[in-house]
């Protein structure tokens, strides 16, 4: 007893010595959340939910988003070299240690985040955040290691390419961003997959992962436990702000040792990602000029045809620039969203379904050459995608079918009744409680629910309760919805269409399309 005793009083004192290194402690106005920064700068959160597993993530504010021409592929490589080998682990020691986990441990990178995160049995987080610790402050680069990953991105590309639904969005992307920033692609594009080396990965290391730009988030924890592991994995990289170095500035490893982006449905645009409620924080005199202008969003809008007999369907994307997440009116441009909703052809309707949906009643149980038609909305820190698209048979190959010039009439109208026609109270009514629904399920899942601190913190400091959204969609009305719409394509507003189209026909004059429907072009 008297051991346990001293063992608990050594790791009190430990306690006490961890909480003196931090800058501040901020409980926030949800008790269940805490919140610590580390003297480096680098933001500790844990929830306090009750479960049987704890989960734990590194969130790192960076992402293709920030990638210029030279480094351009880096945040797909990271994503897949993530959990090889490092300095102090071989590739079989770090492959053994992430099985005796006992849960799972992943890397995920997006346009504006790279995480890191593990779902375990409560013991295993010391060994869950070292692993994360590893992998990102001491990463080998392995020349085998990056030959391998080269073949295996080769393979996801050619993956991609092959199906539309998964391609195309990234083809509007391209085409409203003007290839750049936001318009950057998620996969390392073919032509430099030869060309990414340890030293560019190092590169991007040093300018992203830095202590100010990360947050480590937790759940089925003690807070301070958390922070003490933070401190003790973590405290090595020193901040920018504090005119220090970071430790991957130095050469880490001599150059001879040197992871559906189809349309996101309600729950990927605003639940997993509702941490992006609020602007980053702004640029700091370190970042260099060419980082920082790829901060800017740099909607361009514009048309792009990809003629391809071979595919099954024709497919039509129709968006305009919406506000990024930190702006109310996202609330509204969700809830559109699932107004205008939409699904596949053989949908058997009911909740979730789309039954109540516009797309679903006015187009997809009107057109049996239809196969899919919906609303997406790609949300983003200050600016997001909304809009319609549309897949469907092909007019050459007979049997009634549909050219994309008889299908984009039937997307600009769906746009345009937002525009000028009264939005019923029970249609909007039926479309906020769907919207707030998808939003409880999906934080019931720890993993859900601590991706969604982690990034809440990275971007705005503190955690958003879900009563404060289900609130801001409950004060939405008709004429909010009728102001959003008009913001991002009324006449007036100024905004520019995304056109996209693949498949067998071009959608023809299509600015005559929009100009006949009062939307603007």
């Amino acid at each position: 007893m008297r051991r346990a005793g001293t063992s608990l009083a050594r790791r009190g004192n430990g306690l006490r010595r961890a909480s003196r290194r931090t800058l501040n402690q901020n409980l926030g106005p949800d008790p269940t959340v805490q919140l610590t920064t580390l003297p480096n700068k680098i933001r500790v959160a844990t929830e306090s939910t009750p479960g049987h597993f704890s989960s734990v993530g590194l969130y790192i504010d960076a992402g293709s988003r920030y990638e210029t021409p030279s480094t351009s592929g880096a945040s797909h490589f990271l994503d897949r070299l993530a959990f090889k080998t490092t300095v102090s682990r071989s590739n079989d020691e770090m492959a053994a240690a992430v099985h005796a986990l006992g849960g799972q441990i992943l890397c995920s990178s997006s346009r504006e985040a790279i995480m890191y995160q593990s779902s375990h049995f409560h013991q295993a987080t010391p060994q869950a955040l070292s692993l994360i610790a590893d992998t990102v402050l001491n990463p080998a680069f392995l020349p085998e290691e990056i030959e391998a990953q080269r073949d295996a991105a080769r393979y996801e590309v050619r993956e991609i390419t092959s199906k539309p639904e998964q391609i195309l969005p990234e083809v509007l992307h391209s085409v409203a961003y003007g290839g750049t920033g936001l318009g950057n692609p998620l996969l390392c594009p073919e032509e430099r997959i030869d060309l990414i080396n340890g030293h560019i990965l190092q590169t991007c290391m040093r300018e992203w992962y830095r202590p100010e730009r990360m947050v480590i988030a937790g759940a089925g924890m003690p807070h301070q436990e958390l922070v003490e592991l933070t401190d003790k994995y973590f405290s090595s990289l020193k901040s920018s702000e504090l005119g220090a170095a970071s430790p991957l500035s130095r050469p880490m490893v001599p150059p001879l040792l040197s992871s559906s982006t189809s349309p996101p449905n309600v729950v990927k645009s605003i639940s997993r990602a509702a941490s992006y409620l609020f602007p980053t924080s702004p640029p700091t005199a370190s970042d260099s000029p060419e980082l920082i202008n790829t901060m800017r969003p740099s909607y361009t809008g514009g048309h792009r045809y990809i003629h391809d007999p071979s595919t099954e369907f024709n497919h039509v994307y129709v968006a305009f620039e919406g506000e990024g997440i930190h702006h109310d009116d996202i609330y509204a441009l969700a809830t559109m969203q699932v107004l205008l909703g939409g699904g596949g052809s053989f949908s058997a309707g009911g909740p979730g379904k789309g039954m109540y949906s516009r797309l679903y009643t006015h187009i997809l149980n009107h057109y049996h050459q239809i196969d899919h038609c919906a609303a997406f909305h790609h949300i983003y820190a200050d600016s997001s995608l909304f809009g319609l698209f549309a897949s469907f048979m092909p007019r050459s190959k007979g049997r009634g079918g549909l050219s994309p010039d008889q299908i984009l009439p039937h997307l600009v109208h769906q746009l345009s009744l937002l525009l000028y026609t009264p939005i019923n109270a029970v249609d909007l009514s039926r479309a906020k409680n769907q919207l707030k629904s998808s939003l409880m399920m999906a934080l019931e899942s720890r993993t859900v629910e601590v991706e969604d601190l982690g990034r809440q913190i990275l971007v705005h400091n503190r955690k958003i309760p879900v009563e404060e959204m289900t609130e801001k969609i409950d004060l939405l009305t008709p004429a909010d919805i009728r102001r959003a719409a008009e913001k991002a394509f009324g006449i007036e507003s100024g905004g520019k269409a995304t056109v996209v189209c693949m498949g067998h026909e071009d959608t023809g004059s299509w600015e005559k399309v929009f100009t006949k429907y009062g939307v603007a072009a």
